[in-house]
């Protein structure tokens, strides 16, 4: 297929983390072969911010940026991230909490030997299969320490970050616009499309008036370019992710710092983050409005985090869903303007990035329909995995969490997936025969499925004569290596005193 060139230029509305991250890999892309590259947004919309976590992925988008860690961690007030604790998922006895790791070049020496031990143990032998003591992110996090491999370390080790998404936006606006990338303060009051239905030009509440060959729309919610001038279809996930609310308020950080893991507490209609900053604690409670209200929400997030009863929190409503296409005509979108997937594994970052680099191989290559349909499957593969969480946990205390394990919408590829675990089959093979390992690995799956003890009852267990699991040698070899990492306080002391130099 020939490639065709970059747009003559480009305009992008919205600002907020999605906008900045999009200006700065158009501009690192097509900048440098024409293209202009302008970003919109007005001073009268606020930027939502839900979520301050990242996967590894949004490392990557830092190194290719060339942007180093001394000079935007410490700006905004960002730690390390391993991984996510889960808490209260699961009334199983040694499940009632378990931790989903980033990967390292260490696991698979430790790996094949955890599937080994899930499959026995669904199979009915009693044998150690909770997923922590396997992986050595887990081990980082819980012993206080830093997923920093040091320069005598020969292995790899992914890992993410925790930020306040408001600084983050700026820091990659004041990179942008450093770069080339046009800033423009401007509140868009119409959208005017061509005869063929493109979008011919932006017109300001003032009488400006911006026009582009493409257009970005990262509006958030509003979906001003996409939905709004466009009338592409939202499709809803509703049936299946039953969380639309969220209401978030800082704590104090605990008195030996923050870990390099954001935490996911089970609570009565839905699940509550902590997330820790160098400046403070993120917290929110991520619910369900039809079993719960704002009030109520409020009082049982200040209640878990112990903050007085007129504590001040922020209420925000979501729409758990994506755009029918991303890529529509002239427009494509990004962030919350493109779908918005509850914030339990920090998946947001992700997707635009994902989004962006997808679209501009796509643009040059011509190739609309392939890019639609690959954003399509990416995240609806990643809403399979939200939605097992909650279809597999093991809690029944509450007229939600006995709806959500019950329920029956769920894709032909998670059927399959689950049925797999539960039947004792290679659950490894059946998530690489479908093609889904590129959003999840088999070993996110196996994590959580292991992790919430989906597994006979402990009564139905049947001792092996010699098992092939020596879980007492798996931990001194994952301790050993972990041994070697800083602790976290020490890794951000040391950033900060780079940063300062």
């Amino acid at each position: 297929m020939i490639a065709q060139p970059p747009p003559r230029s480009v305009i992008i509305l919205g600002g907020g983390t999605a906008g900045w991250m999009a200006a700065n890999l158009l501009q690192k892309r097509w900048g440098e072969r024409g293209t202009r590259v302008t970003l919109i947004e007005s001073r009268d919309i606020g930027i939502i911010g839900v979520g301050e976590g990242s996967t590894p992925q949004l490392k990557a988008f830092f190194d290719e940026l060339g942007i180093a860690e001394s000079e935007w961690m410490g700006r905004c007030n960002a730690t390390y991230k391993a991984g996510i604790e889960f808490v209260g998922w699961s009334d199983q006895p040694g499940h009632e909490r378990y931790f989903h790791p980033f990967p390292t070049a260490v696991d698979p020496f430790t790996e094949a030997t955890f599937f080994t031990a899930t499959r026995l143990r669904r199979g009915g032998a009693d044998v150690a299969a909770h997923p922590d003591p396997f992986y050595l992110a887990a081990r980082i996090a819980r012993d206080g320490r830093a997923p920093l491999a040091p320069a005598n370390f020969p292995f790899p080790v992914g890992y993410g970050y925790h930020f306040d998404a408001y600084l983050v936006g700026a820091t990659l606006r004041d990179v942008a616009v450093g770069r080339g990338v046009a800033h423009e303060t401007a509140t868009i009051a119409d959208v005017r499309l061509d005869d063929k239905g493109d979008i011919a030009e932006l017109q300001a509440d003032d009488g400006r008036i911006f026009s582009a060959d493409l257009y970005i729309d990262a509006s958030g919610f509003r979906a001003t370019l996409i939905e709004g001038a466009l009338k592409e279809p939202h499709r809803s996930f509703s049936d299946n992710l039953f969380n639309d609310r969220a209401v978030v308020t800082p704590t104090a950080l605990p008195a030996d710092g923050a870990r390099a893991m954001t935490t996911a507490t089970a609570a009565s209609a839905g699940w509550i983050w902590h997330i820790p900053l160098t400046s403070r604690a993120g917290n929110g409670y991520v619910y369900s409005s039809r079993y719960l209200d704002p009030e109520d929400a409020a009082a049982e997030l200040r209640a878990h985090v112990g903050a007085e009863p007129d504590a001040e929190v922020r209420h925000l409503s979501m729409k758990c869903g994506r755009i029918e296409r991303s890529w529509v005509r002239n427009c494509l979108a990004v962030g919350l303007a493109q779908g918005f997937l509850e914030p339990l594994e920090a998946t947001a970052l992700h997707i635009v990035l994902a989004t962006v680099k997808g679209f501009t191989d796509a643009y040059e290559r011509g190739d609309r329909d392939g890019f639609n349909a690959a954003i399509a499957r990416r995240y609806e593969g990643i809403r399979d995995y939200i939605v097992c969480h909650y279809r597999t946990a093991q809690r029944r205390d509450t007229d939600y969490w006995r709806d959500v394990t019950a329920n029956d919408r769920l894709s032909d590829s998670l059927k399959r997936v689950i049925t797999a675990w539960f039947s004792g089959e290679d659950v490894e093979q059946e998530v690489l025969s479908q093609g889904i390992e590129g959003y999840y690995p088999p070993m996110s799956w196996h994590v959580m499925l292991a992790g919430y003890g989906n597994y006979p009852a402990a009564s139905r267990l049947r001792p092996l004569p010699a098992s092939p699991v020596d879980l007492a040698e798996v931990e001194r070899f994952v301790g050993g290596c972990a041994s070697n990492f800083p602790t976290h306080q020490a890794a951000l002391a040391r950033l900060a005193e780079a940063e300062a130099a």
